[in-house]
């Protein structure tokens, strides 16, 4: 594969590949510093929605390879209006070794692929958040052993992260059960392909309105903010909807009692989850972080090299 654009586009062996070469990165890192394998390569990164952890994880990323990371702002492009997306990505092929794009719609950063001649990685869209998928395979593998059995239970919103979790985990052999509130689920396309992945790897989809019901013996409990970028209208509906989904000490109670706890940050404390849970010795929410470096690090060796 030439760009990231979803999970579904990579086999269960090529995504334990990058997983594996991030392990590897990882513990180069730690114990000898950073070896230069993308020396002089550049990563053009365009952002429309700003982000902490993409923006900074990427550029180190590229640091710690050798490589550089430029920033365009939302200004700077204006991605399909001040300029068409077909022309951004063929003039910024000519400049730079592969472009990561953060949209707001996921036909944007398709388009981006379409058009142009180097690597594309998708940063985030509307539909998922592939790399944040691999942060999250990665920090299970590191805590559980494996992903394959490993029973991964998302609490909220079937949102972008969802999905991509719901695809990693499928591919991956580890059960994935979700508990939203009725009427926000994932989208039903999404779903059939994740559950058709799930038939070929024998991991099992759950989808259901329960969180206790999702929480019992899980190894792993993850939640994402109720309400997302571009949602504000929403908000006051949202925060009387989700309440009972929130993830907090009585929640994690009906986990397995070594089960960890996740979340892709931002985190709002006291909605999502509480200060005692995302403080608490379950919580794997800062070496969640921590990894997307790592995770993207295994990306761009594996696409760049």
């Amino acid at each position: 594969m030439k760009d990231f654009l979803t999970i579904p586009d990579y086999s269960s062996q090529e995504l334990q590949t990058i997983l594996d070469l991030a392990l590897q990165l990882k513990e180069e890192w730690k114990k000898d510093g950073n070896i230069p394998r993308l020396q002089d390569k550049v990563l053009a990164m365009i952002f429309q929605k700003p982000s902490l952890r993409t923006r900074v994880s990427f550029d180190m990323a590229m640091r710690h390879l050798g490589g550089d990371a430029l920033y365009l702002s939302p200004a700077e492009i204006g991605l399909g209006e001040r300029e068409s997306i077909a022309d951004v990505a063929r003039v910024i092929s000519g400049y730079v070794d592969a472009v990561m794009a953060r949209v707001f719609e996921h036909r944007h950063v398709e388009e981006l692929a379409r058009w142009a001649s180097i690597p594309v990685i998708n940063g985030l869209s509307d539909y998922n958040h592939p790399c944040q998928a691999l942060s999250d395979a990665l920090t299970i593998l590191e805590k559980k052993g494996t992903l394959k059995g490993v029973h991964v239970s998302f609490i909220g919103d079937g949102n972008n992260v969802a999905v991509s979790l719901m695809q990693i985990c499928a591919k991956m052999g580890a059960h994935f059960t979700i508990a939203n509130p009725p009427g926000y689920d994932m989208p039903a396309p999404a779903i059939q392909e994740g559950q058709k992945i799930a038939e070929g790897s024998g991991a099992s989809i759950r989808l259901l309105h329960d969180p206790q019901k999702a929480a019992n013996n899980a190894d792993v409990l993850y939640t994402d903010t109720w309400i997302s970028m571009g949602q504000s209208e929403e908000a006051k509906k949202r925060r009387k909807v989700f309440p009972p989904f929130q993830v907090n000490q009585k929640l994690v109670s009906l986990a397995k009692e070594d089960a960890i706890v996740m979340h892709c940050l931002p985190a709002h404390r006291g909605e999502e989850i509480t200060d005692e849970v995302a403080d608490g010795p379950h919580s794997a929410l800062f070496p969640q972080a921590h990894n997307r470096l790592h995770a993207q690090k295994g990306l761009l060796v594996h696409l760049l090299t």
